[in-house]
């Protein structure tokens, strides 16, 4: 069982006030396109620095990593494992490494757009090949 300190709800609670409704957002998202996907609390603290992400939470298909949220002071991310072999058509998907991408959420309704749910589904979707 995880500690409070290291767990979702923990992680929550500390998530500045200004951003908390966007990653709560973020979550529903995910766990409405995987209700059935494993969340995994990240064993992080905030950061010192305002421009490093705080991860918070992934969520797992069969042991493997698909999607996860993060937040700055001011934004959430939502960023994928399998990113780059995401088909993503609507030019959300950001970033240029060799497997993550990741999209960046300002508000809750970000977080609740047509496009973002489609690109959560399609991740979830591509691990269950």
């Amino acid at each position: 069982m995880p500690s409070a300190e290291f767990s979702v709800a923990g992680h929550l609670k500390k998530v500045p006030p200004a951003v908390r409704p966007t990653v709560l957002a973020a979550r529903r998202t995910v766990r409405a396109a995987a209700p059935k996907a494993k969340e995994i609390a990240y064993r992080s603290k905030p950061p010192r620095s305002s421009r490093a992400m705080w991860k918070l939470a992934r969520y797992a298909v069969d042991d493997a990593d698909v999607v996860a949220i993060g937040t700055f002071p001011k934004h959430a991310t939502l960023f994928f494992y399998r990113g780059s072999e995401l088909d993503d058509g609507s030019g959300l998907l950001q970033g240029s490494g060799k497997d993550l991408r990741f999209i960046t959420l300002n508000a809750p309704a970000d977080a609740e757009r047509a496009a973002v749910k489609r690109v959560v589904r399609k991740a979830f979707a591509l691990e269950r090949r």
